[in-house]
């Protein structure tokens, strides 16, 4: 892709989520992040109104506290509609940071563009359907072309993925199992997240049927259990740890982590990781309250009318927290997220196939608001690590998971100087 006019652009940039994602491209610009591109980083926005995009950049100038971008950011028209328009973009561009979601409706044309025109291609999707059909349909043809397609490159799921990849690092001997819990914390404003995330749930938990049988067509390979088997809990539990109930985490993250230990034991022979997935509550009336929304949500998602009710109406629904107008700049800068990991394994020496786990560690991932603050950043930096250590990338190109593109590039570095906070919380006690 050397010769391209730009080294990044941001799809779908005028939307709730891309604005936020070309504030992050801007700020990475005037840090001078890229230069390993050979000079500034180049980048455009694309999307279906130049006037929407200009003023999308504006803002970001704005928001930066500086003069309007000048001729320097390339403005693309581009729809997801239109092929032509597609290939004419990823023609253009080394990487495509595409915004566009749901993933089920927009996303296959993105690939499917960039995969053709030799652009690799980044998203953050929390779709398991999607980011699973991209690699059954394009992995050996983006192999071919040398190019990388990696989904979930947002709060979902960058900080489990890596998080686990980093537990793993961290543990002196062998990781055989990581539980991790999700707490958020939200300010006086309380917590608020766009409806977009909202209808990919919908659509998502309605498609479960379908999944299935994607992941049959697919063919994976079993991962081999290494080590005590991980206990499953029950939906709902009550954490010691946290003094809190919580319950089973229903997004992405454990397929997505699952894709990478299987990559990782398949193609380079690493132990594979057994994974939890979890979510703090608090307190039994969170957990009443939680038990009666999930429960409507689950009896109306089955049906076509409950489905458009469920995304005509979703504040309803979700007892506020998912908003067609999505949270105010008040609600992000009082929200942030840690992420827990609880690891066990074997020391070194140890036989990991005998006896019992005799080490455990204690990690943490602690970032901003994770909708609009934390995902801006983890997709910018992923997109970096492409741009930058294409050295420590997979040999070939395909469709890969966070962890799978990244576990040998800087990206955990990079995400710890921009505020998403990697650290060992306790050291491994035998």
């Amino acid at each position: 892709t050397a010769g391209r006019l730009y080294d990044i652009v941001v799809f779908g940039a005028s939307g709730f989520t891309g604005q936020f994602v070309v504030e992050e491209v801007a700020r990475a610009a005037a840090a001078g992040e890229g230069q390993l591109c050979g000079g500034r980083l180049r980048w455009a926005v694309a999307g279906r109104s130049r006037e929407k995009l200009r003023a999308v950049l504006e803002r970001a100038a704005e928001r930066l506290g500086k003069a309007a971008p000048g001729e320097e950011v390339g403005v693309l028209l581009c729809d997801v509609g239109d092929a032509g328009s597609l290939a004419t973009m990823a023609r253009q561009t080394r990487v495509v940071l595409n915004c566009v979601g749901p993933y089920r409706f927009f996303g296959e044309p993105v690939v499917k563009a960039c995969v053709e025109n030799g652009a690799s291609c980044i998203d953050i999707s929390g779709e398991p359907q999607f980011l699973e059909g991209m690699y059954l349909k394009y992995n050996e043809e983006a192999a071919e072309k040398g190019v990388y397609v990696v989904g979930s490159c947002g709060f979902d799921s960058i900080p489990a993925d890596m998080g686990v990849l980093y537990t793993r690092d961290k543990l002196k001997g062998t990781l055989t199992a990581v539980e991790s819990f999700l707490s958020v914390k939200s300010g006086p404003e309380g917590l608020g997240v766009h409806d977009g995330t909202w209808k990919s749930a919908v659509y998502g938990l309605a498609d479960e049927d379908n999944l299935k049988k994607l992941r049959k067509q697919i063919g994976y390979a079993p991962v081999p259990v290494v080590g005590a088997k991980l206990k499953k809990r029950g939906f709902v539990f009550y954490s010691p740890e946290f003094k809190e109930y919580c319950i089973t985490f229903m997004g992405s993250d454990g397929s997505v982590v699952k894709r990478t230990q299987r990559y990782l034991h398949s193609e380079l022979q690493q132990t594979p990781v057994q994974y939890g997935a979890y979510v703090t509550l608090g307190g039994l009336g969170s957990v009443i309250k939680l038990m009666f929304v999930g429960m409507l949500f689950l009896l109306l998602v089955k049906f076509n009318f409950g489905r458009k009710l469920l995304t005509k109406y979703p504040k309803f629904f979700s007892a506020g927290y998912f908003t067609k107008e999505g949270p105010t700049q008040k609600q992000m800068d009082g929200t942030s997220f840690t992420m827990t990991f609880f690891g066990e394994g074997y020391s070194e020496g140890q036989d990991p196939q005998t006896g019992k786990p005799n080490v455990k560690i204690c990690t943490e991932v602690k970032g901003p608001e994770p909708g609009y603050i934390a995902t801006p950043i983890a997709m910018v930096q992923a997109a970096l690590s492409l741009l930058e250590d294409a050295a420590s990338l997979p040999k070939k190109g395909g469709v890969y998971s966070p962890g799978a593109a990244f576990s040998k590039t800087k990206l955990i570095d990079r995400l710890n100087k921009r505020g998403v906070e990697f650290s060992v919380i306790s050291k491994p006690e035998v």
